[in-house]
């Protein structure tokens, strides 16, 4: 498979990073709105810099993109290249509007293209693991999921182009939060409500949000509990599940979230308390399960884990939350 990048910033070289090493693909050209932006990282990936967009949706000799820009431009990148007849991995959100991912989705479905909505989040190991355990009936049905995901910020953040709602669809959850959006109902299945709170008590970038607190209910009452912050200021992951047997939960993703750990507990009201735990050292693996599974995907000719219609659906979430959250009562979904 050979593979274009289509922005020259961080997700550009985590996703670079990974393409250098992976045997079955071939990065050929890193493009970014001006070539000098692009030059610094194709030159450490050792393949060509472009400048723009328009420049490499056309090209005859990619099978693949990398869309790693900001998310005003994912829809109209993205459908360009599957008219072109390439497979697109796109990063979070997938779009800046519900039309724009709509139309994305249907894109990859006239077009028989991949389209992969960049959740890097169900392929680490220990969200893995706690889905085999799941899947595998360990905790029993699932009363409840309770999420906190968080952040610092930085001193300028209101500058950058995260702070502004001309580029990105909302803020802290749209951003961050909904990775644990997409995993709550990845565990859970479809929600029909949502309650929530959005508040920007310290960063200065209204209409945006610093924090958010959303609760998701399924039809047949199984709630999850969602808090995404960018005043978290010891970088926070945690996830736990819930069930009528027994939990699971994650916690840490690695780096500055602390080592990754998954424990499973059994419910058991006679024998002392016991959890089985793993952790995962070393570096961050997801990134290069999330490529593997695209370029399977791909070669396979199926839909991958964590496809378009799942960043679609994620989208749609927030975005009711944030409904909820302005008119200050439950939204069915």
């Amino acid at each position: 498979m050979r593979v274009g990048i289509v922005g020259a910033g961080l997700q550009a070289r985590r996703r670079g990073s990974v393409l250098a090493k992976f045997h079955e693909t071939a990065l050929i050209v890193v493009s970014a709105v001006q070539r000098d932006h692009a030059a610094p990282l194709a030159a450490g990936l050792g393949c060509e810099a472009a400048e723009g967009w328009e420049s490499v949706v056309g090209r005859d000799d990619l099978d693949a993109l990398i869309v790693a820009t900001p998310p005003h431009l994912h829809a109209q990148i993205s459908i360009a290249a599957m008219k072109n007849g390439k497979h697109v991995l796109c990063e979070k959100p997938l779009a800046r509007t519900l039309v724009e991912a709509r139309e994305m989705v249907a894109t990859a479905k006239e077009t028989g293209r991949v389209l992969k909505c960049g959740l890097n989040h169900r392929h680490h190991p220990a969200i893995q693991q706690a889905r085999r355990w799941f899947e595998e009936g360990r905790i029993g049905d699932p009363i409840f999921v309770r999420a906190r995901y968080g952040i610092g910020g930085r001193p300028g953040y209101e500058r950058e182009w995260r702070a502004n709602p001309e580029v990105v669809s909302g803020g802290q959850l749209m951003e961050q939060g909904i990775h644990v959006v997409d995993l709550a109902r990845w565990f859970l299945g479809e929600f029909s409500q949502v309650t929530a709170f959005v508040e920007t008590n310290f960063w200065n970038i209204q209409p945006l949000e610093d924090n958010a607190f959303a609760l998701y209910r399924t039809a047949t009452g199984t709630a999850a509990s969602i808090h995404s912050s960018l005043t978290q200021w010891k970088n926070l992951f945690s996830f736990e599940l819930s069930g009528r047997d027994g939990y699971i939960t994650v916690e840490g993703l690695g780096g500055g979230y602390g080592t990754e750990k998954v424990a499973l507990g059994k419910r058991d009201f006679t024998e002392p308390f016991t959890e089985e735990a793993v952790e995962f050292r070393g570096e961050d693996r997801s990134w290069h399960d999330e490529w593997q599974e695209f370029v399977t995907a791909v070669n396979e000719g199926r839909e991958p884990l964590g496809n378009a219609a799942d960043g679609q659906e994620a989208m749609r979430l927030v975005f009711a939350a944030y409904d909820s959250a302005k008119i200050g009562r439950m939204v069915e979904l």
